[in-house]
């Protein structure tokens, strides 16, 4: 083997024969992906649940109109 192929293969990581990246690379890049999933569904989580809250509040009895329904017994009179 000449010794620009030891040169390649005795480095750690992916080995494309003019490019060599590292495995530190790889770690970094899967590290930030899973910490930006974690972060997108805590806050996706927390805004469901708002959205929930908001929603109840909205069909709360007490903002509805009253509704005026006629008397039972005036019906049956008339």
């Amino acid at each position: 083997m000449s010794a620009i192929n030891q040169h390649f293969s005795s480095q750690p990581g992916l080995n494309l024969i003019p490019l060599t990246i590292p495995l530190s690379c790889f770690l970094q890049a899967g590290t930030v992906s899973i910490l930006i999933l974690l972060v997108t569904q805590k806050v996706a989580s927390r805004a469901l649940v708002s959205m929930g809250e908001a929603s109840e509040e909205l069909f709360r009895g007490d903002r509805l109109p009253i509704l005026s329904f006629p008397d039972y017994h005036k019906l049956n009179n008339d």
